[in-house]
């Protein structure tokens, strides 16, 4: 150390004071490299953001920029979150809440908790199997995936490795005869219980994160993207790079063309006004999908709780006649009860997802609930498991600590407070008669 004295540095310097230490070099330690995409054991991991902190240390840059990224400036994606916490649970106490029922049924399938595992595109930037523990995940913890059109696997792979039942999200292709072939072959499965229509992305958004890390030449993240035309830009992002065969046409009028090609259920998803909601159900549609794609399509536009308000109050007869879905922001078993007193029929979860496949199958179970069996699972501490925790334990706590037995006969908006955003409510613009007869007659 007495060697990197300054020369400069005015006075004398007593060296009979200097003690054996001064001489010895700084002994710093450094971390080693090696650790630090090292995963913590999944008995570690206790809430959803704990996958996405492990997510944020251990992916890749690129798959980290890509999934946890959103539009423009990402006001959107955090207001999704941010308007969750601002409405306050009103327990009712006094309860006999030593039972709880959360088991519905959606589409005709059966779900243990009002979950489904929203699409999430190239999940092969998560795990190595991509979307294939997320079909297996989802049946073992008795809930629903709902398999992307922008999978890094076909659709025929996923269906294989999917047991009995899920949802097919399909962006229209300009080339319409590829949407037929995609749906008849969803439909011929016997799996595929419903069709998620998305409307809410006709154009890619700009995602500067994704953007602003190339992607790998020659990786093939995207699998229905194979021999389409690329963008041609190699900043584009892995999103807007696969992105070109989105037809930007869609309209209501194209609802009576999928009709002719399916009798599954039609669900439409990105209604972000409670207008389009009244007009879905007019139209016909079998359920809705409030969304806003987790940010990633307009930015500004409103947080996805705020719309299912919106439409609980200018048009409730919605939730009479469709079912209502809704995801964007969800992390706590808390924000579900929400969405279910406000009228959803089940809540949509991406992100959390894509980061829970960071541990394959496992963390996909772990992340719903999963009860390891003490005589297969075994951790690589060496230390044996039994869990039931995360969503679902959260769901099941949240309803009773409000008072809630059964949740989809009790759950109702007095069990919540909304007073924090009802001034954030827009107008109630209605739609009018005409512009309801001009649409349904083109129908």
């Amino acid at each position: 150390m007495i060697n990197d004295i300054n020369e400069s540095i005015i006075g004398d310097l007593d060296e009979s004071t200097i003690t054996e230490n001064w001489y010895k070099k700084d002994d710093i330690p450094h971390s080693d490299s090696s650790n630090l995409n090292e995963k913590p054991a999944l008995n570690d991991i206790i809430n959803l953001d704990d996958f996405e902190s492990v997510a944020m240390k251990s992916f890749s840059p690129k798959s980290w920029a890509y999934h946890s990224g959103a539009a423009n400036d990402c006001i959107t994606r955090d207001k999704n979150r941010e308007f969750l916490h601002r409405i306050w649970l009103r327990p009712a106490i006094m309860r006999d809440v030593s039972s709880i029922k959360t088991k519905s049924t959606l589409f005709g399938c059966n779900l243990d908790i009002p979950i489904f595992i929203a699409p999430v595109g190239a999940a092969k930037m998560s795990h190595e199997e991509g979307e294939l523990p997320l079909a297996r995940g989802a049946a073992s913890s008795g809930i629903i995936h709902c398999i992307s059109t922008m999978a890094s696997y076909s659709l025929s792979e996923i269906l294989d490795q999917t047991p009995s039942q899920a949802f097919y999200q399909l962006y229209i292709n300009k080339d319409r005869s590829k949407t037929e072939a995609l749906i008849r072959l969803a439909e011929k499965s016997g799996k595929v219980k419903a069709l998620f229509v998305t409307a809410d992305l006709p154009v890619m958004s700009k995602r500067e994160a994704d953007e602003r890390i190339k992607l790998d030449e020659g990786v093939q993240w995207i699998n229905v993207a194979r021999g389409n035309k690329s963008t041609g830009k190699k900043s584009a992002g892995l999103a807007k790079a696969n992105s070109s065969f989105i037809d930007s046409s869609l309209n209501w009028e194209d609802l009576r063309w999928l009709r002719s090609i399916s009798s599954l259920p039609i669900v439409l998803k990105g209604v972000q006004r409670a207008e389009d909601a009244s007009l879905a159900m007019r139209a016909g549609f079998n359920g809705i999908v409030i969304s806003n794609h987790g940010g990633r399509a307009a930015d500004t536009t409103a947080p996805t709780i705020l719309v299912l308000l919106e439409i609980h109050r200018y048009c409730p007869e919605v939730f009479g006649k469709m079912k209502v879905l809704v995801d964007g922001g969800f992390r706590r078993g808390s924000d579900v009860v929400k969405a279910i007193c406000l009228g959803a029929s089940a809540v949509g979860l991406g992100r959390s997802f894509a980061y829970a496949l960071n541990y394959g199958q496992s963390g996909v179970e772990h992340a719903v609930d999963r009860e390891y069996n003490c005589t297969n699972m075994i951790l690589e501490r060496g230390t044996l498991a039994n869990f039931d925790i995360v969503i679902k334990e959260e769901i099941q706590t949240a309803a009773q600590l409000v008072g809630i037995t059964d949740l989809f006969r009790d759950a109702n908006p007095r069990y919540i407070n909304t007073a924090a955003i009802d001034h954030l409510l827009p107008p109630d613009y209605g739609v009018s008669a005409d512009d309801v007869r001009r649409r349904l007659n083109k129908l």
